[in-house]
């Protein structure tokens, strides 16, 4: 798609500079656990650019530092100044200073699992995961760990805090990506959650087995969207855990939003 210029030149090369820039963000967003080494073909096919212009901005990208290239492999991976990016990102975000603590409180003294999570397109990404559950599974959502949107409390409550419009636009980019992927079914399912959300203030999802998670959104002022979720593994029924654990999820929420309306 050629893309639209406006009259003066400076302009126009400052809107394809941008361009370049939204391209390589792209390339980066190619990498995911288990993905350590991405040759040009495969990031093309990820990424929808052309073999020439990945290329052209891996090679741009390996020479920041940003990913290194494996000769013999003729392949990149994700280079170390990605990890210190992460890390400053954590460090200065006021949610994870505050929620953090207790977040870890909650969650050692219910023995659940705490997560606060934040949407990315058409996924959730995990800001904090704090892990107490004997599921293996369970154990292992980190920090940056991803989850689909249309299936987790995590994207459900998230997606009861938009407009019509802007909860179209998700699931349109769902249905896009997953090849149709948001059925009439899952869309009920959704909608129920979403009820759920406006009626009691969360909602319980088992998605995977014998697995319950609770969401509830967290609103702060001039800050992006964000999530609160604890989950555990259980035979329990749904109903029964949201009992169990909605109270906790509530007030906790509350603390955290207390911290911010103080300052």
């Amino acid at each position: 798609m050629p893309y639209k210029t406006s009259a003066t030149h400076g302009e126009t090369d400052s809107r394809i500079q941008n361009r370049s820039l939204e391209r390589g963000i792209e390339i980066l967003r190619a990498f995911r656990p288990g993905s350590d080494l991405l040759g040009n073909g495969e990031i093309a096919e990820r990424t929808g650019l052309s073999r020439a212009t990945v290329s052209r901005l891996t090679q741009t990208l390996a020479g920041t530092g940003v990913l290194e290239h494996d000769r013999r492999a003729r392949a990149y991976r994700l280079g170390a100044p990605v990890l210190s990016f992460a890390l400053a990102m954590r460090n200065s975000y006021p949610i994870l200073q505050i929620a953090s603590p207790m977040m870890q409180r909650v969650a050692e003294t219910q023995h659940i699992n705490v997560g606060l999570a934040t949407p990315d397109r058409d996924e959730m990404v995990y800001l904090e995961s704090i892990r107490y559950n004997r599921k293996v599974t369970l154990r292992s959502v980190v920090a940056g760990q991803r989850v689909p949107t249309e299936l987790t409390s995590l994207g459900r409550a998230y997606l009861s805090t938009l407009t019509p419009t802007e909860r179209t636009q998700v699931l349109t980019m769902i249905d896009a990506k997953r090849t149709n992927a948001c059925s009439a079914e899952l869309k009920a399912q959704i909608d129920r959650s979403m009820a759920d959300v406006q009626d009691q203030g969360f909602c319980a999802v088992s998605w995977q087995p014998e697995v319950v998670a609770l969401s509830t959104p967290l609103v702060v002022e001039n800050s992006p969207a964000y999530v609160l979720n604890v989950s555990v593994t259980t035979r329990s029924t749904i109903d029964d855990i949201s009992k169990e654990l909605a109270p906790e999820l509530l007030k906790l929420r509350a603390k955290i939003l207390e911290h911010f309306t103080e300052q």
